[in-house]
């Protein structure tokens, strides 16, 4: 099969394959859609089990970031790129200059960012090489901190922010006592834990790293379960912070949440999942919604702006989600249809290149 004629590919306007041998890289740009501005979108590396997987990984991706973009008032457009590889023994400095002179071939159609096994460290070898990165440099954090650039506390808190939304539109309550059941405490999966701990809401969790769960349990009193075992808990919100495709035929017969709110990307197995989530009764934030506060801070970083016009920016999540939800009450559709028609609404039909 092609990439033109792969089920993911439609819509894009460009997919870059390299290979570096002198240093092990092999890796995939697309960019997605360009028409309010040029593709942003993280770098993954991860241990794909082969190149049609990376592929339709970042096709994926790339597209939910045209998406995103749009519906969180962006001027930038959809990209993505991965690395096939094993961030734990095979990335090196070398690599990641490699891959910043792979975003350059480019010319600014594509700018890169952190993502999955990818950290600021990475994003400023890959600088030494292009300019079209994101992510490196941070003069604020919306809540007034330090800022390294990494946008992963952006990306929670916006997260965090979606989950209150939805869990106030499901459950008409507050946190405090909601039973979150998170699976993967990653850089944005932790510190989105934090949040709902402050909040007093009872954490459930799984992770691939045992170190991980280690530290949730100590640090938040977080109660730890078996990655098989998260789908079935008796929990209030299933709260997906790993890779794609957790919502699924299978997972969503276990399940028994009645909101699914988290950071992942792509949690939807495909689209027609999200009519079999309505149908069950349960309620779904759109993840390109949801977990946008990322590159809404690598927007901010970009321009004159504010903590506090950040801090607010990345606050509209909610207001966007509840918009979202009333709709998809009001005319009986999925939550995902009814985000990405409105979505389609703002980036379709309007082009920065004439």
């Amino acid at each position: 099969m092609s990439v033109f004629e792969h089920p993911e590919f439609e819509g894009h306007e460009h997919v870059a394959f390299h290979q570096d041998e002198a240093t092990g890289l092999k890796a995939i740009i697309a960019v997605h859609n360009t028409n309010l501005g040029p593709a942003l979108g993280g770098c993954r590396m991860w241990t794909y089990q082969d190149s049609a997987e990376a592929l339709n990984d970042v096709l994926r991706l790339s597209r939910g970031m045209t998406y995103k973009s749009a519906m969180a008032d962006l001027k930038l457009g959809g990209g993505k790129s991965v690395i096939i590889g094993d961030p734990r023994k095979h990335k090196t400095p070398e690599m990641m200059q490699a891959m910043g002179r792979f975003v350059d071939s480019l010319g600014g159609r594509y700018i890169t960012a952190e993502d999955s096994g990818i950290a600021v460290a990475d994003i400023k070898e890959m600088s030494k090489h292009t300019a079209y990165v994101g992510g490196v440099e941070a003069k604020y954090r919306y809540d007034g901190g330090e800022a390294d650039g990494n946008p992963a506390p952006s990306t929670a808190y916006g997260v965090f922010v979606g989950l209150k939304a939805a869990v106030q539109h499901k459950l008409g309550s507050d946190l405090k006592g909601v039973k979150v059941a998170i699976q993967g405490l990653g850089h944005v999966g932790y510190r989105l834990a934090e949040h709902l701990h402050r909040e007093g809401a009872i954490l459930y969790v799984t992770d691939i790293f045992p170190d991980n769960l280690a530290r949730a349990k100590e640090e938040l009193g977080a109660i730890v379960v078996e990655p098989a075992d998260i789908f079935g808990l008796d929990v209030d919100v299933f709260a997906p912070c790993a890779l794609g495709a957790a919502i699924n035929e299978s997972s969503l017969v276990q399940l028994k949440a009645r909101v699914i709110a988290g950071a992942a990307n792509n949690q939807l197995a495909n689209e027609s999942i999200g009519k079999a989530v309505r149908e069950k009764g349960l309620l779904y934030a759109p993840d390109y919604v949801i977990n946008a506060g990322g590159v809404i801070d690598i927007y901010h970083q970009r321009m004159l702006s504010t903590p506090t016009a950040l801090r607010a920016h990345i606050e509209k999540i909610g207001e966007t989600l509840s918009e979202i939800f009333v709709r998809a009450d009001e005319e009986g559709r999925p939550t995902n249809v009814v985000a990405n028609l409105m979505a389609e609404e703002r980036f379709k039909g309007t082009s920065v290149n004439g």
